[in-house]
């Protein structure tokens, strides 16, 4: 699992001066008066955390998105869902699970709260009736192209204050990273 994932922060001064202590030193008492927090040494090869990095940036990132799809009731994965669908055209449960990084126990009750709203349809697949596919409806269309506009204006901020071919460049290693395929296999959402 990608959250497992950490990188070592060997630029830190604290990094080399964590590599003296032993185990023995992180275990010891609080003394008398202190908070264990206060007395507590990190351990000696204390790394930087992948997954806390990710999802800083994500949510640093998506604090400028969720006024947006407030404004236009509508959640997170619910934009991931229906945006998803708006590029995609047809899919089947599995290919939109996938493709909007959701369960799928999470997708099944968003499908039927979609559905309810009218912002998309499903039904069953005329070449194999065990097939559910899902397609965005004129009603979900509308709400991508009213939110794409405001979306636009906020990834133009990014690159400006990021720069274009950073955020290219973050985008291909955050792929690269995420297509690794973990010894344990594990996977999903935390």
């Amino acid at each position: 699992m990608i959250l497992m994932l950490i990188s070592e922060n060997r630029n830190s001064g604290e990094y080399a001066h964590m590599q003296n202590k032993t185990d023995g030193d992180v275990k010891q008492r609080p003394e008398q008066g202190a908070t264990a927090t206060q007395t507590k040494r990190p351990l000696r090869d204390r790394r930087r955390s992948l997954a806390i990095g990710l999802l800083r940036a994500r949510e640093a990132v998506m604090s400028h998105f969720r006024p947006i799809l407030a404004a236009h009731d509508v959640t997170e994965q619910q934009w991931r869902v229906i945006r998803v669908l708006y590029e995609g055209g047809q899919l089947d449960a599995t290919e939109l699970a996938d493709k909007a990084s959701i369960l799928a126990p999470s997708l099944t009750r968003m499908i039927r709260s979609l559905e309810e709203r009218g912002f998309i349809t499903k039904h069953k697949d005329d070449a194999d009736g065990r097939r559910v596919l899902l397609q965005i409806t004129a009603a979900g269309q509308a709400i991508v192209e009213d939110v794409m506009p405001e979306s636009q204006k906020v990834y133009a901020d990014i690159d400006a204050r990021f720069g274009v071919e950073r955020v290219e460049k973050l985008l291909d290693m955050l792929e690269e990273l995420a297509s690794l395929k973990l010894e344990n296999g594990s996977g999903g959402e935390e």
